[in-house]
């Protein structure tokens, strides 16, 4: 089934327009966490995101094997949020980018249900001063042009405010 991909910079408002596309669909939904909560920091950023979802949200922690993840979510419409910290986990982790995407992709295509995906544009900034984070922002672009040249839709957010960038609003 076609997927929509949900781009945005920080704090732009991209999970919560990602969850009022996912809630267009009957629940229950499927929500597939990326976050590792590593400090207490992102602990409290993970509990504002579970506390304005509601009863009707499964929680899958996905934080490597995406592929597996939707298929778990079997008919459920699913949410991932969000792909940038699952390239962070993968490349931190010393994994195969390139072979987890393609994985990914597999499994968005054998998907039946509704699929929305969060991730962050990140190579609107200054050029980044390390070789690291370099190859970060570069293959965070990669792969956000690989899904959006996939998704049948692609909303970039900015303050709050989708803009339609491919498909239909």
């Amino acid at each position: 089934m076609p997927f929509t991909l949900v781009l945005g910079g920080a704090r732009s408002g991209k999970s919560r327009h990602a969850e009022a596309l996912i809630a267009r669909h009957p629940a229950p939904w499927a929500y597939v966490a990326t976050a590792e909560a590593w400090d207490d920091e992102m602990r409290d950023r993970i509990a504002a995101h579970q506390a304005r979802r509601g009863a009707d949200w499964r929680t899958l922690h996905a934080p490597l094997d995406l592929a597996a993840a939707l298929g778990a979510a079997e008919a459920r419409p699913a949410l991932v949020d969000c792909l940038t910290l699952w390239l962070t986990n993968l490349m931190l982790g010393g994994h195969d980018v390139v072979a987890a995407t393609a994985a990914l992709e597999a499994a968005l295509d054998a998907r039946a249900a509704p699929t929305v995906l969060v991730a962050n544009e990140v190579g609107l900034g200054i050029v980044p001063e390390n070789a690291l984070a370099r190859r970060f922002r570069d293959a965070a672009g990669v792969l956000n042009q690989r899904l959006a040249a996939r998704a049948a839709t692609v909303h970039f957010i900015a303050a709050g405010l989708p803009l339609v960038l491919k498909g239909e609003s």
